[in-house]
Parts: C-alpha cells; sequence; structure tokens
C-alpha cells in the first residue's frame, strides 16, 4: 500500500488505463479505509441515517477519509470513472440520495471530527464529521459555543451547507454566517481556501449552496460566548381552542417579541387513529434568567407537561434527540410564509393549520404514521443579523417577517415511498397555493419568500425560489470551480 501523498503519481498511471470502481482501486493504491458491505463500520454506517429509505441505498463500499488530502484523493480516482456516489456528514437529511448512493461508493466524514479551539479569539477548525451533540460536548467548558440546529443529532456538514437555522439565529444568522473560511475539495481534485478575501464568490455560494461546488473538509467558524441556558419542551393535548391559542401565540411571538436571546418553536403531532395529537413546543432563551414574560403566552394556555429547566447547551443538545423516529422512512417538505398580520392572523394561521390536519387526516392509518407541522417565527431580525456578517445565497431582507413551516411524515412501510412522496407534496403545495392566493388578494404582504433547504424535500426547487441573481450566481460559480459538471451530474441534491 502507498501513502496518500504517493497517490498523484498513480492516479497519473491509472488515467491511461481502463477505468476500474473507485473501491477496489483505492485498496489497492492508497491506505485510506475502505469498508465493504459485510464489515461492522459498513453495517454501522448505513444505519446511522434519518430515514430507512437512505439505509435501503447500499452503496459499493464506505469510504472514511481522515483528512482533505486523502479526499482530493478520493475525487481524482472518482475522475477517471463513472460512478455516481455521495457524500455524508451525519445523514440526516431524508432525501434519497442526498448523502446516500445505490450502487457507487459512500464518502463518509466520520474520521474528520477535529476541533481546534482558539481560547482567546473562539474561532474553531471543525470538521463535517461532527454533529451538534458532539460539538455542544467538546465546546463545553470553553465558554464558547457553535450556531448550530435545534437536533443534536444533525450533522455539522449539511447543515452549514444549507443555511442552517438556530435557536441563536436572531443574534447571529444563519449556521452558515458564522463560518469565516471554508478549506474545500474541488472538482479536479485540488484542495482550495474559500474566505471574504480568498475565492470570495466561491465563499458566497458555499453559504446556502449545499453540495454543489466540492467536498468541504474543515469550517473554520467563529464561535460566540455561551454559559448556562434554560430550554426544554411544553406539551399540550389538541383541542380546537388550544390549536387558536398556540397559533396565535408563535403569529405574536414572531412580530412583538423584541429580544434576540429568546426563540420558540411550534410543533404540532399525530400518530395512528390520533392516539397521540399532541401540541410539542421548544423554548429556548440563551441565558440562565429569562425575562418576565417572554414566553407567557405559551405557558398561559395551560401545558399538560413542562420540561424546561437551566442547563448547559451541550445538555440542551445532547437531550433532544428523541424527536427522531428511530427506525421510519422520513420525510420532510417546507415553506415559508409572510407573517400575517394581526387581522389576518386568524384566517391565516388557522387556515393553514386546517389544511395540515385535513391531509394528515388522510394517512392516519398509514403504519408508524408519525405526522407533523412546525411553525418557525423567522423574524426581520434574523435576515439583519445574516447581512452584518456577509453575504449569502439565501439573502433574506427585513422587509416584513415570516415564519418557516416543516412538515413531516414518518412511517414503517418502504414500499410505501411514493404514496407518501404525493401526500407530502399536496401538503407544502396545499399552503403554498393558499398564501400565494392570500398575496393575490392582499391578505399577506407579497415579499420575498426563499425555500429553506435543510428542510426541502427533493420534489420542491430550491434554487428556484431564490433571487433569480442568486440562482444565476451559483450557476456561474457551479460552472467556474466545476467546469465538467463533476458534483451536478454525479451526486444527488437540487442543482442550480
Amino acid at each position: 500500500m502507498v501513502s496518500t501523498r504517493g497517490l498523484v503519481a498513480s492516479i497519473v498511471v491509472l488515467s491511461g488505463l481502463a477505468a476500474a470502481d473507485t473501491c477496489s482501486t483505492l485498496k489497492d493504491i492508497s491506505n485510506i479505509d475502505v469498508a465493504d458491505p459485510l464489515e461492522l463500520s459498513y453495517i454501522s454506517e448505513q444505519n446511522e441515517y434519518w430515514s430507512t429509505s437512505c439505509s435501503a441505498l447500499k452503496p459499493t463500499c464506505i469510504l472514511f477519509p481522515k483528512d482533505a488530502d486523502e479526499v482530493a484523493a478520493i475525487v481524482k480516482v472518482l475522475n477517471n470513472n463513472t460512478e455516481n456516489f455521495a457524500i455524508k456528514s451525519g445523514g440526516h437529511n431524508p432525501n434519497n440520495g442526498w448523502s446516500s448512493v445505490q450502487g457507487g461508493p459512500l464518502i463518509s466524514t466520520q474520521k474528520m471530527k477535529q476541533v481546534i479551539v482558539d481560547p482567546e479569539t473562539g474561532v474553531a477548525r471543525v470538521g463535517p464529521g461532527q454533529r451538534l451533540d458532539s460539538i455542544s460536548a467538546e465546546l463545553q467548558g470553553t465558554g464558547w459555543t457553535f450556531v448550530g440546529g435545534r437536533i443534536g443529532n444533525t450533522g455539522v456538514g449539511g447543515l452549514i451547507l444549507g443555511g442552517g437555522l438556530s435557536y441563536m439565529s436572531a443574534q447571529y444568522g444563519w449556521s452558515a454566517s458564522s463560518v469565516l473560511e471554508y478549506e474545500i475539495v474541488l472538482a479536479n481534485g485540488t484542495i482550495a481556501t474559500a474566505s471574504a478575501t480568498q475565492n470570495p464568490d466561491l465563499f458566497k455560494a458555499l453559504k446556502g449552496g449545499g453540495n454543489n461546488f466540492g467536498i468541504v473538509t474543515t469550517y473554520v467558524l467563529q464561535l460566540h460566548p455561551q454559559g448556562d441556558v434554560f430550554g426544554g419542551n411544553l406539551v399540550f393535548l389538541h383541542s380546537d381552542e388550544t390549536d387558536a391559542k398556540l397559533l396565535k401565540a408563535v403569529r405574536d411571538f414572531t412580530e412583538y417579541n423584541d429580544d434576540d436571546k429568546a426563540a420558540v418553536i411550534v410543533t404540532a403531532e399525530r400518530g395512528n387513529i390520533d392516539l397521540i395529537d399532541t401540541w410539542i413546543l421548544f423554548l429556548f432563551y440563551d441565558g440562565p434568567v429569562v425575562p418576565e414574560g417572554i414566553f407567557k403566552n405559551f405557558t398561559d394556555v395551560g401545558p399538560l407537561l413542562d420540561t424546561t429547566k437551566v442547563q448547559t447547551y451541550a445538555s440542551l443538545m445532547g437531550g433532544s434527540n428523541w424527536v427522531i423516529v428511530q427506525g421510519s422512512v422520513v420525510q420532510i417538505g417546507t415553506e415559508t410564509i409572510p407573517m400575517p398580520s394581526v387581522d389576518n392572523g386568524v384566517k391565516v394561521m388557522e387556515g393553514i393549520h386546517a389544511h395540515w390536519r385535513s391531509m394528515s387526516d388522510t394517512v392516519l392509518l398509514e403504519p408508524g404514521i408519525v405526522a407533523s407541522i412546525a411553525y418557525q417565527p423567522f423574524p426581520k431580525r434574523i435576515a439583519q443579523a445574516a447581512k452584518e456578517r456577509g453575504p449569502d445565497l439565501i439573502d433574506a431582507d427585513d422587509e416584513g417577517h415570516r415564519l418557516i413551516i416543516e412538515m413531516n411524515y414518518s412511517f414503517l412501510p418502504q414500499s410505501d415511498y411514493e404514496k407518501m412522496d404525493v401526500k407530502l407534496q399536496q401538503t407544502y403545495g396545499g399552503v403554498r397555493e393558499r398564501v400565494v392566493g392570500w398575496q393575490k388578494d392582499g391578505t399577506l404582504p407579497d415579499i420575498y419568500l426563499p425555500v429553506f433547504m435543510n428542510y426541502g424535500f427533493h420534489q420542491q426547487d430550491y434554487f428556484s425560489r431564490l433571487r433569480p441573481e442568486n440562482r444565476a450566481f451559483a450557476h456561474a460559480v457551479s460552472e467556474s470551480v466545476d467546469p465538467n459538471g463533476f458534483f451536478r451530474t454525479r451526486i444527488g441534491g437540487w442543482k442550480p
């Protein structure tokens, strides 16, 4: 076996030979860890997806590079064949083929888990193999935190490349807003740096552009000061009265909350024949003392259960993984809506919720079904905080408050994937139809409504919902760094 450094010469020789599969080639010429289907590391990695439909896609092998040099070597070998492949950080995106692959190599980033922090500046070098719970545990006690998502098992790589919505987004913008620099392997196998001063167009494109431009091997992040936080869940049973109060409360919080340290997610959930029909709220305050009245509109509704408490951020992230429905097919879709005015709040919020309940009524006999809808405030302050930290593809403005709505179906039979695919399209499609109609008749303001990549369904066209100039920009950057379409044609994901 030759070292990774010796791969360049080997690959030059191979380029003149008939194309061989990536797995066999790397076994022959490198010391990169290659796991075959019967090996424990292969089986374990295949089980680390949120959706069993992704686990069901079987790669020919799983590659476990430990640094950028090894990733570059893999890319150079892939350039000598036509195999499809995938790159996996945490495997939380449930879209088939996004971080999973059938019949080609899977590149797992699980050996790239470095977290190197400068304790004075809070600048950290973080590997894409980290998850939110693991990086939070690594940072515990340093006084610094990463602007991550809300579920601990989420992979850092996919979160940041999609933008990343955080409990702390009103303070610091998207997760991607805190990236100072990317170390990235490009389509030709070269290792590059993207920052505000080096390859600035690529730097912007990576903030909300997904996996189109290369394989990121290190994120250089600006961390932020962190102490204990207040967080946890409120649980309510469904009733028409409770629904109305909570929908009003999340609308009002979006408009009136002026404390950037406070955040909520308001989620309704249903199970088979309504054995589950509840609301689960996620409350967060970035500090141990919550100012009086911040969450009053929610607590006054009268929760059945209240788990909120002061805790470390690492404890909050580590305790959040109960929301993942194990052993199920998962499908997630999304829509972004303008926040309705007080006068139109009931019409819009209850209209959308009635549509969701009507759609979820039609799937309650699906084996193992859990249907959910999450209302997530997207106030002007998130857009402002993101812009303060530099440009990104999402390019949100502060023309109005918005809400991001996430709609999920999880179920057991993989054979029902196509049927439930249609149901999810009808669910988020119905929200979109209503919003467009309300914008036309003046019920809702006609403002920019991007689709949030991290929650996007494979049937949604993420790039078409960006501003046209940003879609064109992303396409131009892709053509520049990947002129032969290596990433555009051989991996899954939305394409500009």
